[in-house]
């Protein structure tokens, strides 16, 4: 994957993969800037545009999803990535509306990111899962939406599940259930 310009802007609040997803890229011709918060990739936008860009959901702060406009406005044609640890069907959904090309569970090694970033069209060919989700997964599913409609708001959705907020803090706390 080239261009005439291979800027790659990095956001993400983990620093080891960070450094290493840095790395990497750069050993493959990037030139690559890192932050880790949204707000200290609002400062390095002031500075630069960017071609390229992953962004973590979940972060200290303002969340990744929040800065896809703002990469846009700066450049329309950007390939933009969110990458997480708290996978789920509803903001993967919100990532994709709000103008990300692409959504990765973590943990993604660099080539699924850049071939990630060079679909330039959804695989038709996709193979349908046959069995339906877990029971824990859907709980974890329902848990992120009804969080994310609360704004991340723990205590909010603690009450709209009728659950105790340290029940709530304890399950989000745990990786999300595979399938």
């Amino acid at each position: 994957m080239r261009m005439t310009d291979p800027s790659f802007l990095i956001v993400d609040d983990d620093t080891t993969f960070t450094r290493v997803l840095s790395r990497s890229l750069s050993r493959r011709g990037f030139t690559v800037s890192t932050a880790h918060s949204a707000e200290a990739a609002l400062a390095l936008l002031q500075q630069q545009q960017f071609s390229f860009a992953t962004l973590d959901l979940k972060m200290q702060g303002a969340s990744g999803l929040t800065l896809i406009s703002r990469l846009r406005e700066t450049n329309p044609e950007i390939r933009l990535l969110v990458l997480t640890g708290y996978a789920s069907i509803a903001t993967a959904v919100d990532a994709i509306k709000l103008g990300a090309d692409h959504y990765l569970p973590k943990p993604a090694d660099t080539d699924q990111i850049l071939a990630a970033l060079q679909a330039s069209l959804p695989d038709p060919a996709q193979p349908v899962v046959a069995e339906p989700m877990s029971v824990n997964r859907l709980e974890w599913e329902h848990i992120q939406k009804v969080l994310q409609a609360n704004e991340g708001n723990i205590s909010a959705t603690a009450r709209a599940l009728n659950m105790h907020r340290r029940t709530l803090q304890r399950k989000l706390a745990k990786y999300p259930v595979k399938r």
